[in-house]
């Protein structure tokens, strides 16, 4: 690989403020509540402090070189960094790759190497071949943080310069090097290192010089395996299998790459498939890049020919909780994160999942699966969400019942029937939608099927956004009410526009998304089968219209207050229409901030998706929107209730003989 496919990278720059007292000791201060950092050899960063947020910065003792810097916390010094190492990198290199001149040609020296001591001579090793010369040095320097990124910037030098002609020899010996620091006992130790990016750069170093190995063979050591095999269009079927420990465990965890033979049977020659198992390297990237993840299973990494699309991975689980369901991963070096849209979930059991992902070299060549732990999983939420559901859709049918039954008394003007218009497929969309999100959920619970799931969020997505523009029709009605004086549409000529706004423009918006994303697989969220937000913001093409139709239909609101109480409403040659004009917007009124709202948390939970009282507020808000569009458009309009007296209990409505006798 060469450097430029090196994609983590850092650059570490120490800011030092010298501050004379005239003393030989130099001591920081607090300025401004800013952090303070005191240098002083002689006085250890120890004990107590005071809080907010001191730094404090003192040098490694002998025989290391380099600092550590502790930060306050609790009034107790806390070690944040540590740079303390022991290691020449640049000796070390020298010592494998510095040439000299023979009789006019460059060669390598020769370097003489013995496991025991100095003084006893021993078996001669060519530097260059194999890098046994300085693997002693590895091994026995000491396991702190400022050797583990010494340690990877060597391996990262010998995979970008080192890297021609890989031999079993020169792997086995880097591999050696690698497992020196990948031992899961240090996990602690690599929490305190200060270039965070460190164990990205070492999965990609291991990734480009296992992926040059030029010989079938297996290389195995206690927490890197790597496996090598040659393939062709007659390979039935090839698999890898490794069993490695995790943490100096005695029971060892197994991980699978398999090859489908469709994908083999593309193969024009004899190619070469190489694999590297990685058990430990999931938490220290936990550790060191991530926040919030669980890395649940050993990192499996596979370097195969371009036209090899798809690889299956079986995992076992290294906590086998039943009720945490696994995701499928693929690490994105470009990105530096796990990224779900390259793998989809076959099968999954309490111990073993089952993924297949795609293969995109230099994107994603290594794959894991994580535990579930960022979603809110909750007993309460979930029956929030269920009987809410069933509320709203009991409630959407009841409302479509009604507007059935009284549908001739209440469209008598031309405002009150596109009003009703509205309102039936604003609950026709919700009702639609509702019933679709229950099936989505169901297709993402089973073993998930792609297309499937993108078919269900397509169809979610344009319901959801039909209910809104329905919406938005519906506040357009109010000002064709409420301004247009001298002059009338035609009843199909506003049917037209209401069904073009109501369902056009979420056509278009939908199917603008599904073609836009899904060619990159960043439509679908990961993990659910909904809008994507992590690494596409596919989502936006829903938060987006629907929080500007709540903006509208907020100002039309405003300017039925500004202008209801004018005289020149009253021109209109019906002036019927203005009461029903009202009667909507008070529906408006009522329904756009409930909307807003509704989806306001919703928002919220994506940016904050683990606090459990954002989700519970948004679940009872979302669910119950059925029960609010039949209180607020239906069963609180007086028209409405009317009509249904007069159509069920007929004897209890007085006659207008009586009513006017009664008022002479």
């Amino acid at each position: 690989m060469t450097a430029q496919r090196i994609i983590c990278h850092s650059l570490v720059v120490f800011c030092v403020v010298w501050i004379s007292l005239g003393e030989p000791q130099i001591k920081g201060k607090v300025f401004n509540n800013k952090l303070e950092v005191r240098r002083n050899p002689q006085e250890e960063c120890v004990g107590n402090c005071r809080a907010g947020g001191q730094e404090c910065s003192e040098p490694c003792k002998n025989p290391f070189h380099g600092n550590k810097t502790f930060v306050c916390l609790a009034g107790q010094w806390q070690k944040s960094t540590e740079t303390c190492s022991s290691l020449d990198v640049q000796s070390l290199l020298q010592r494998i790759s510095k040439p000299r001149i023979v009789a006019g040609k460059p060669e390598y020296e020769m370097h003489h190497y013995s496991s025991h001591s100095s003084t006893t001579r021993g078996e001669e090793w060519p530097c260059p071949m194999d890098f046994s010369c300085i693997i002693q040095d590895i091994l026995s320097a000491p396991p702190v943080a400022g050797n583990i990124v010494d340690i990877v910037k060597l391996l990262r030098s010998i995979s970008i310069n080192l890297s021609t002609n890989v031999t079993i020899e020169k792997l086995m010996s880097f591999s050696k090097m690698a497992d020196r620091i990948l031992n899961g006992s240090l996990l602690p130790d690599w929490a305190f290192i200060s270039e965070k990016n460190a164990s990205c750069v070492l999965l990609e170093s291991v990734i480009s010089f296992a992926g040059k190995l030029r010989v079938p063979q297996n290389v195995s050591n206690s927490f890197i395996a790597t496996k090598c095999a040659r393939i062709n269009k007659n390979t039935l079927e090839k698999s890898f299998t490794f069993s490695l420990g995790f943490n100096n465990s005695k029971s060892n965890i197994n991980g699978t790459v398999s090859l489908p033979p469709e994908g083999l049977r593309l193969l024009s020659s004899d190619s070469q498939a190489i694999s590297v198992a990685l058990p430990t390297l999931g938490p220290i990237i936990e550790t060191t890049l991530l926040k919030n993840i669980s890395v649940n299973g050993m990192v499996l990494s596979v370097t195969l020919p371009e036209v090899l699309k798809e690889v299956s991975l079986r995992f076992e689980k290294m906590n086998k909780t039943e009720n945490l369901k696994s995701q499928c991963v693929a690490w994105h070096s470009k990105n530096q994160k796990w990224d779900g849209t390259a793998c989809d979930l076959q099968e999954e059991s309490s111990a073993v999942a089952i993924c297949r992902c795609k293969h995109q070299p230099f994107l994603f060549q290594s794959f894991s699966i994580l535990m579930s732990q960022n979603g809110v999983k909750n007993a309460a939420l979930h029956t929030i969400t269920c009987v809410g559901l069933v509320v709203s859709i009991c409630s959407l049918v009841l409302c479509l019942a009604i507007e059935m039954v009284v549908w001739h008394q209440i469209t008598q003007t031309q405002i009150s029937y596109m009003r009703h218009i509205c309102l039936v497929n604003i609950a026709v969309s919700l009702l639609v939608a509702d019933v679709l999100f229950i099936v989505a959920a169901f297709v993402n619970n089973m073993p998930r099927n792609h297309n499937t799931c993108v078919a269900a969020t397509f169809f979610v997505h344009f319901f959801y956004l039909a209910l809104f523009f329905w919406m938005l029709a519906l506040g357009l009605l109010i000002l064709y009410g409420l301004l247009v004086i001298f002059w009338h549409l035609r009843k199909s000529t506003l049917l037209v526009a209401a069904f073009g706004i109501g369902y056009g423009c979420p056509l278009v918006i939908a199917l603008l998304t599904v073609m836009i994303t899904e060619p990159r697989k960043g439509y679908l969220r990961e993990g659910a089968c909904w809008l994507n937000w992590h690494h596409t913001k596919a989502l936006l093409a829903f938060i987006i219209p629907a929080l500007l139709i709540i903006g509208i239909n907020l100002i039309v609101v405003l300017v039925v207050i500004a202008r209801s109480g004018r005289s020149s409403v009253g021109n209109r040659s019906k002036p019927q229409d203005l009461v029903t004009v009202i009667r909507v917007s008070k529906n408006v009124a009522l329904l756009t901030p409930l909307l807003g709202l509704t989806w306001g948390f919703g928002l919220a939970t994506v940016v904050n998706d683990a606090s459990l009282a954002l989700h519970v507020t948004f679940s009872l808000l979302n669910a119950f929107q059925g029960f609010f569009i039949l209180l607020f458009g239906t069963l609180l309009d007086r028209k409405t209730r009317e009509s249904l007296r007069m159509k069920f209990f007929p004897s209890k409505i007085p006659s207008p003989d009586t009513t006017c006798g009664h008022l002479k």
